[in-house]
């Protein structure tokens, strides 16, 4: 099912340059993009534009600021760590006739990428329900074309989901 699913998604490669860029802006970079979207957020949300108070802005909200900055990072090295424990090959190297569309090497799952657009999309929705669905849907546009660009099958990016939602639960519960 896996495989054919992937294959599927996969099918929208190749088709056109215009689509082949389309894949590509969402799976390479666009979650530096999300990156840049969530530390505006903080700046502005967390009013850091008041240099006099800064201090008491982090006395007071560094719970959350923490929640938004360290749950993609800890969730990146925590899909870094199980990629190396579960050593699980990308699909241009399981199936001969995949062309990526760009360069990926090293273990496949969970994906990373998905992992933290994950991590930081559920970190921002528990403070901002509105902007956390926009990062969702980053987050299934960067899964898809991870999948489009033949360097993921789906059930990478399913666990990259998962394991991203579960780092931010759980750094939200601290």
């Amino acid at each position: 099912m896996n495989i054919i699913i992937f294959l599927q998604i996969y099918s929208l490669a190749h088709q056109s340059v215009w689509l082949d860029n389309v894949i590509w802006f969402f799976a390479v970079p666009t979650i530096y993009i999300m990156i840049i979207v969530a530390a505006i957020f903080i700046f502005i949300h967390y009013k850091f534009y008041k240099i006099k108070d800064i201090f008491i802005i982090l006395r007071d909200k560094w719970k959350e600021i923490f929640l938004i900055i360290f749950s993609p990072a800890i969730a990146w090295v925590i899909a870094s760590l199980l990629k190396v424990l579960i050593h699980t090959n990308r699909p241009f190297i399981i199936l001969s006739n995949i062309h990526t569309l760009f360069a990926e090497s090293g273990y496949a799952f969970p994906s990373g990428h998905a992992t933290a657009i994950s991590a930081l999309a559920f970190a921002i929705y528990f403070k901002n329900k509105r902007l956390g669905y926009v990062f969702m849907i980053a987050g299934l546009l960067i899964g898809l074309a991870r999948v489009a660009g033949g360097v993921h099958f789906p059930i990478d990016i399913i666990g990259g989901y998962i394991v991203g939602f579960l780092v931010a639960f759980l750094v939200k519960k601290l």
